[in-house]
């Protein structure tokens, strides 16, 4: 085996660590931010729920002034499930990565000659 070969299989194989080694950081980022999220979720029904439950037992619903945090705590929720499962259509995840790859193409052309 020569010197160069030996060098080459050693690259192959940091690369490969190195791509598996992403791979598996990214996923747990993914699950850290689903994690958040149905916690977020689950401490809004658990809060909300009890709110509706001292607003009947205080008042029998004559005002129902939980439906204000729920509304606007729902509205967190919302603008959290929109980042959590990336369904902004302007400046998602997808549009992040399409512009990374875009500068760095225009990089790397404008950079072809230096």
């Amino acid at each position: 085996m020569s010197t160069f070969s030996y060098n080459t299989t050693l690259k192959n194989n940091t690369m490969e660590s190195s791509d598996k080694e992403n791979k598996y950081l990214r996923a747990k980022e993914r699950v850290e931010e689903l994690k958040k999220f149905y916690g977020n979720l689950t401490s809004y029904v658990v809060v909300i729920s009890g709110l509706a439950l001292i607003n009947y037992f205080t008042n029998h619903f004559a005002y129902a002034w939980f439906l204000w945090a729920a509304f606007g705590w729902g509205i967190g929720i919302v603008f959290h499930a929109i980042k959590t499962f990336d369904l902004n259509p302007f400046f998602g995840k997808q549009w992040e990565k399409r512009k990374i790859e875009e500068f760095m193409r225009d990089d790397e052309q404008n950079n072809k000659w230096k």
